[in-house]
């Protein structure tokens, strides 16, 4: 589902990118655009099916956190 459900974001307005990180905790980042993008997200019919499928199936918990990121940057060393 995750796949398929990356594979729809990509075709939405506004999807700038995800990170994702599956081990004994899953963190998975999108980022979009504005708001407005983020709550087409939400809206969306078949991501709306994906998340209650998550409900009943997948997930004990999950948060969703909206936060606005002003500057990014990082380091890598060969």
């Amino acid at each position: 589902m995750a796949d398929k459900m990356l594979a729809l974001a990509k075709l939405q307005d506004g999807f700038l990118g995800i990170e994702s990180v599956r081990n004994e905790l899953g963190i998975t980042v999108s980022y979009w655009r504005d708001l407005e993008a983020i709550k087409n997200w939400k809206y969306n019919t078949e991501h709306k099916i994906a998340r209650e499928k998550g409900r009943e199936l997948w997930y004990k918990t999950f948060k969703v956190r909206i936060a606005k990121v002003e500057r990014d940057y990082e380091f890598e060393s060969d």
